[in-house]
């Protein structure tokens, strides 16, 4: 309805992007059969694709099996918040000069441990909301419509 204010905005593809840019921390969501794994990872955006550096393991592992994955990122203040997600396909590089150019990101592990694969996630749809953050409306009065 014209003229009603939403907390909840929906963002088009470009500010879900700008969002994308500024933050470096997201959540990659993996699944295996029914089993569905989180993984927090430093991430830079590169072009319209994400790039996150990992070691051999679960995350990698669960990448050969089902390359579908979702990624999430998101960030709040007193004020305002907002949440985009990737959805997409997930592949290790393993050419070298898509690796020498992704070392050129600068993409550095926050924890001091050797991650020596790159993972590229290639989006299909990429979907985010930005929230006005406030008070809980009066649950119990008359509404406005």
């Amino acid at each position: 309805m014209e003229g009603v204010y939403s907390p909840v905005t929906v963002l088009d593809d470009e500010a879900c992007w700008q969002r994308l840019r500024a933050a470096e921390l997201g959540r990659l969501v993996t699944r295996v059969g029914e089993v569905l794994d989180i993984f927090p990872v430093n991430y830079v955006v590169d072009g319209e694709g994400i790039l996150f550096r990992t070691a051999q393991g679960s995350k990698l592992f669960e990448l050969t099996v089902n390359d579908e994955v979702l990624f999430e990122v998101d960030d709040h203040t007193d004020d305002d918040a907002w949440s985009v997600v990737v959805r997409g396909h997930a592949r290790a590089l393993d050419d070298s000069a898509s690796v020498e150019r992704a070392d050129g990101l600068g993409l550095k592990p926050w924890i001091p441990t050797l991650k020596y694969t790159y993972v590229r996630v290639e989006p299909t749809v990429v979907t985010g909301r930005a929230f006005d953050r406030g008070p809980e409306p009066d649950r119990y009065g008359i509404q406005q419509y």
